[in-house]
C-alpha cells in the first residue's frame, strides 16, 4: 500500500516505521506548508493518507485528501467544533475518511470499559466523578480528544452529569477534567469514583507510541475500498460499521 504521511512529529515517524514493517512504501511525507507547495501535487500517487499535525492544519489537511480522492486516516485533535461539517461534507462528496481521537487498540478497549462503568454507576450519586489526563509537553489541545470521549460517555450514561468542563470542580452537574502536560508521556487517563467511603479508579497508561501508530495503520489498511466516515469502532466491531 502506498502511503502519504501527512505531519512528521514523533507520531509521524513511528508512522513511518510502523507502515514499513507491515510492508508498506510511503510515497509523501508533507510537514509543512513549503513541503505542500513543493510536492503536494504528489498526494495522488497515495492509495491512503495518514494525517497527526495539529489542529489548526488537519482542516486543510482533509480537504486536500479530499480533492484528490485519497482516503483520509486523521489522529489529530483539538477541532471537533468543525467535525460535523466535515463528517457532512465526506458523506455528500462520497470520500473516505477514518477519524479517532486516540488509535491505541488499549484506549478503545479502555472506552468500552469506562461506558460500562458508567452504566452501573449512575445510580450511585454519591460518587463524584472526575477524569484527569497527562500527555507531553508537546501536545497543544487540553483536555485530550481521549479525556473529551470519556467525559461525553460518562454524560450519555449518567443523568445528573451535564457537561465536561477543564479543570476539577465541585459542581454535581459537570464532570470535571484535569489535564497536565509532562516531558515525553505518551498518555495516561484517569477515570475517578470517588465517595467519602471509598474510590473506584480505571487507568489506562500508554508505555510508547508504537501502540497508536499500529491502530493507524490497521485503519488504512481497513479502509481500502470503504467510502464514509468511520471510526475505531467500525474497524473493532465491523458488523456495525455504517456502510
Amino acid at each position: 500500500m502506498k502511503i502519504a504521511l501527512l505531519g512528521y512529529g514523533k507520531m509521524g515517524q513511528e508512522i513511518h516505521a510502523m507502515a514499513e514493517k507491515r510492508g508498506h512504501k510511503i510515497v509523501l511525507i508533507i510537514d509543512n506548508d513549503e513541503a505542500w507547495k513543493e510536492r503536494g501535487y504528489l498526494l495522488k500517487e497515495a492509495e491512503v493518507a495518514i494525517e497527526f499535525t495539529t489542529p489548526d492544519s488537519a482542516l486543510d489537511n482533509i480537504m486536500n485528501c479530499f480533492q484528490y480522492d485519497v482516503p483520509v486516516i486523521v489522529g489529530t485533535t483539538g477541532w471537533i467544533e468543525d467535525m460535523d461539517r466535515i463528517r457532512r461534507t465526506c458523506m455528500e462528496q462520497n470520500k473516505s475518511l477514518f477519524f479517532s481521537p486516540n488509535f491505541s487498540i488499549g484506549v478503545n478497549l479502555f472506552f468500552e470499559l469506562n461506558r460500562y462503568l458508567a452504566s452501573i454507576m449512575a445510580k450511585w450519586d454519591n460518587y463524584e466523578i472526575s477524569i484527569e489526563e497527562t500527555h507531553h509537553i508537546h501536545k497543544l489541545d487540553a483536555p485530550s480528544g481521549t479525556a473529551i470521549v470519556l467525559a461525553n460517555d460518562i454524560i450519555r450514561n449518567i443523568e445528573r452529569k451535564e457537561k465536561w468542563v477543564k479543570e476539577l470542580q465541585e459542581n454535581p452537574d459537570e464532570v470535571g477534567i484535569k489535564s497536565y502536560r509532562s516531558e515525553d508521556v505518551p498518555g495516561t487517563h484517569i477515570v475517578r469514583y470517588e465517595s467519602e467511603m471509598d474510590a473506584i479508579v480505571i487507568t489506562h497508561n500508554s508505555k510508547t507510541r508504537r501502540g497508536f501508530a499500529l491502530g493507524a495503520v490497521m485503519a488504512a489498511e481497513w479502509i481500502q475500498g470503504k467510502r464514509g466516515f468511520f471510526e475505531m469502532k467500525d474497524l473493532l466491531n465491523p458488523q456495525k460499521s455504517n456502510l
